[in-house]
């Protein structure tokens, strides 16, 4: 692992609208602090079932924004060089998630759901499932 001072992490950080209501979160696209790709696929994990991981892969091309709408998770990225844990817990923040890092998601609360944004529609050919062949991919 490399001693590179550059977070993984990269927050987008979503403005929750609200009054007595309730509060809202918009996610838009080409504006500041938007979603920095044009989204082809939408989808969410929910009822993960306790002691479960999930991810274990990379994205050759793919870009995501996962954003906690309820309960938490832990993520950790990793680029082949550095690894990072980070807690997504916040709905109004999603994590940006560059093309060619390894992603594992761990600790699901049971009322986690999890929405991803993608900036592809779903190709097979586009994941790397096994960690030695993303490390051979990056290094």
């Amino acid at each position: 692992m490399s001693d590179r001072s550059v977070s993984l992490v990269k927050w987008i950080d979503f403005q929750s609208l609200g009054d007595e209501r309730g509060s809202l979160v918009a996610v838009e696209i080409g504006k500041e602090k938007a979603v920095p790709f044009a989204i082809r696929r939408i989808y969410y994990i929910y009822r993960t079932e306790a002691g479960v991981s999930r991810g274990f892969h990379a994205h050759k091309a793919l870009r995501q924004v996962a954003i906690p709408v309820a309960g938490r998770c832990r993520m950790v990225l990793d680029d082949g060089y550095s690894r990072e844990d980070v807690w997504l817990d916040n709905p109004t923040r999603g994590l940006l998630i560059d093309s060619m890092m390894w992603r594992e998601m761990h600790d699901f609360s049971a009322d986690c759901v999890l929405l991803v944004l993608a900036s592809e529609h779903y190709d097979e050919e586009d994941y790397i499932r096994d960690y030695q062949r993303f490390l051979a991919g990056v290094k």
